[in-house]
Formats: structure tokens, sequence, C-alpha cells
């Protein structure tokens, strides 16, 4: 099949004695399915330690793509002090950085008295704050770079006429602060929305993946297109509360110093185990769209190159990159016991089903188990709605069952996988 729509990648992995994702209590985050507890992580988490892994097939270490700024701070950090650092006047780099904030976010121009009080903020107490936006942003460098590249060439025109801003960083004079106020903030909405979306792989790497929610229009919104679901145990949860304390070793050594005996320190944690479910579909027109600047309609005849770079990538890190708190006390890394991927044209289905039911703990183990209900599941779907995807399989254990299932001649390695899914997405 070629230039499938949809790649569909499943995983089994095997954790034990960890803390992968905690709740808010600080205990393991849990979900109940099929009338039963299971332990999760949610796809928050494992996107994060996605993103920023960092080894072989890291997200960020793809040629020609940019990264993604994901903070509250990016307009001070990555706009203003760059600016302040070229030599520029900190007053109305803060000036101008305000008025492109308000821009972006909200698509209204800041008040002119707005804009006075960032060039002369008189006694307040941190003026950058005002820098700071309330929830998380999403910005990528290139967009970063045309932004800073904007004020910077505000704050030029100035320089004739307000030279007075480079001899003094406390200018205090009111009509010059209005002028100079009413100049920095005569930004042009529609040349702004138009250049930054004519900016190639304008909001990086990581919102091209995961897509970006903004509320003004003249940002550009961009869907998610990597899906990822939550992981869960295919059993009931397994879980325990770990005692523990450390050792102060100075008392030990000198009792006669401290007059105590023990420990320094006594807490308990909760610990869990468990075979997890992970679920993830690659909405193959929209990720080739959101990297490539084109309508998705367009896909087809866009260069695909970097989508099937960024898959091979991710189907590595999927099976290879663990998600974990505690990772001093739990060393909590593994990799995927199967890899399952899919290749096709029609909807997505999540395989969780198969285990709708918890699987049984019996003596053939849980991962026996959990390979005899998953390929019984995808042989009922296949004998119910058909089957029109191209399959690869990597399992380790007692697989034999599951490839009888599933239908399938053989296992293959991740790594061959990865290149064949490369491979779908290019059309080879």
């Amino acid at each position: 099949m070629s230039q499938p729509k949809f790649l569909q990648i499943h995983t089994l992995t095997s954790y034990p004695g960890t803390l992968l994702n905690r709740d808010d209590a600080g205990f393991a985050k849990r979900l109940p399915f099929g009338g039963a507890t299971r332990t999760r992580v949610s796809s928050q988490c494992l996107k994060y330690h996605w993103r920023n892994f960092e080894g072989e097939n890291a997200l960020h270490d793809v040629e020609e793509f940019e990264k993604t700024f994901r903070s509250r701070e990016t307009f001070q950090r990555k706009l203003a002090q760059p600016l302040i650092a070229d030599g520029y006047p900190a007053h109305l780099v803060r000036a101008g950085t305000g008025v492109l904030k308000e821009f972006l976010l909200s698509g209204k121009k800041a008040s002119k008295s707005d804009v006075e009080k960032l060039i002369n903020p008189g006694e307040k107490d941190d003026p950058w704050s005002e820098l700071k936006t309330s929830q998380i942003t999403i910005f990528g460098e290139p967009e970063m770079r045309y932004l800073r590249d904007l004020v910077k060439s505000k704050i030029d025109e100035l320089k004739e006429d307000y030279s007075v801003f480079w001899d003094n960083d406390q200018v205090t004079d009111k009509e010059t602060i209005s002028e100079a106020a009413e100049l920095i903030r005569d930004f042009d909405k529609g040349d702004l929305k138009k250049n930054l979306k004519g900016l190639k792989s304008a909001s990086g790497l990581d919102a091209a993946m995961f897509g970006r929610m903004v509320t003004s229009d003249i940002l550009a919104r961009g869907d998610a297109a990597i899906h990822v679901a939550h992981a869960f145990t295919t059993h009931e949860e397994e879980s325990e509360s770990d005692y523990f304390s450390a050792v102060d070793e100075l008392r030990r050594d000198e009792p006669e110093e401290s007059g105590e005996l023990g420990a320094g320190h006594i807490n308990s944690t909760e610990l869990s185990s468990g075979l997890f479910y992970n679920y993830v579909v690659v909405d193959v027109p929209l990720l080739i769209s959101n990297l490539e600047g084109v309508e998705r309609s367009e896909w087809k005849d866009a260069d695909k190159t970097l989508a099937a770079e960024v898959v091979k990538r991710l189907i590595h890190i999927v099976s290879t990159v663990s998600p974990g708190a505690k990772l001093g006390s739990t060393a909590p890394y593994s990799y995927a016991q199967c890899l399952f991927v899919e290749a096709g044209n029609s909807q997505p289905r999540t395989l969780a089903n198969a285990f709708q039911q918890p699987v049984s703990k019996n003596s053939n183990g849980v991962l026996a188990n959990s390979y005899h209900e998953l390929g019984s599941y995808i042989k009922d779907m296949d004998q119910m709605y058909g089957n029109s995807s191209d399959r690869k399989l990597a399992a380790t254990g007692p697989k034999e069952s599951l490839l009888k299932l599933m239908e399938l001649d053989s296992i293959t390695s991740v790594p061959d996988i990865a290149n064949w899914a490369a491979n779908q997405i290019k059309g080879a």
C-alpha cells in the first residue's frame, strides 16, 4: 500500500517496581477500565519524555527543523533579553515586546497608557513580569527570530529622534515617553499575520507534531498530527507502599555527639508494576501539512522526506524511551516487548479493548496472556470488519500464538519496522 493516511503504533511494555507517573498526592496515576482499576501513564507525560529525550533518534536532532519553546517566559527570555544583549535600550525593548505579546495573544493593540507604563514603570517592583504569560505558550524559533527583528527595526526607527533613550536609562519626560509609546505600538496586524504564516516550520517541530492552541487570529493554530493515548496496564493494578529510611551517617558514627541513633529521615512511597498497553496514531496528511506548510489537501504532492524521518524516529522513541519519576531509586528504564505497527487509510481504532477484561495472572504469565488477548481481539476485529492495513510486528517472549492469531508469517526487528514505516510515508 502506498502513501497511507494513518500509521497506528501499539506497544506492550513491562515495568517492575516503578512510579512512572504521579498524581497530585504523589501516588501512581490510575484508570478504571472494564470494572477494574489499572495503573496508567498520562499522554502528556509520555509526550514530554519523547520530546525531551536526549540520545539516538532524538526528535530535536532532526536536521533543518528548529526547536519549539514551551514557556510562560518566552517573550522575556527569547525576545527581550537577546535584544538587550545586543545593546538596545531595555525600556524600549520591554515596550515593544509587550506590544507584540498583547497583539499576538489577544489580537488587540496594547493601550497607549499601558505602553507608557512599560517604558517608564515608575516604582513598580518588577516591570518585566508584564512580559510573562498567564499560561504556557508555544512558539518556534523561526517565529521568535522574526519577532526579534520586528522589534529591532521598530526601535531603530526611533533612534534618530529619540536618542535620549540610548543615553539615559531613566527617561521620565512625559511628552517624550508618550510620543515613543505611540510609535512603538504601531504594528500592522495584516503584515504581521501574513509574514508569520509565510515562515517555514514557523512553530517548530513540537507544535507540528503535537499541536498548538492559540486564541488570536494572528498566530497559526496547529492541530496535533500525532495522537497519543494514555497508557494503562493490561491487568489489574499491582502496587505496594514502600517504607524507607535514610541513615544520618554522622549520628550513626558519632552517637555520643547527637544523643540519638537511627535514621535521619523516614517516609513511604508507592511503587507499582505492570505491563502497559500504549497507542499512538500518526495522521500522515496532517503531519506533512504541518511540517511542510502546505494545505492538507496537497499532502500527496509535498516533500515527504522530513515526515518520514520524524516517523522513523518516533517509532524508535515510542519503543525505547521510558517515562518515569524517581529515576535514582527505581531506574524505570524498559524497552517495549511488543511493537505492532499498522499502515492504512481506514479510521484508526485502538486495541485497548483487547484488555477490557483484565488479563489473568495465572501460570502462563501476564505477557503470554496479553499476547493471547491481543491476538484474539485483532482476529475478531478482522473477521468483523476485514483488514485493509499493512502490518509489521516485533515481539519477544511467547510470541508464537500472537503471530498465528494475527496471521503474520514472521517477526520483524524494531529498526526494520521504523524503516518500513518511513518508506510508507514516502510511498516507496
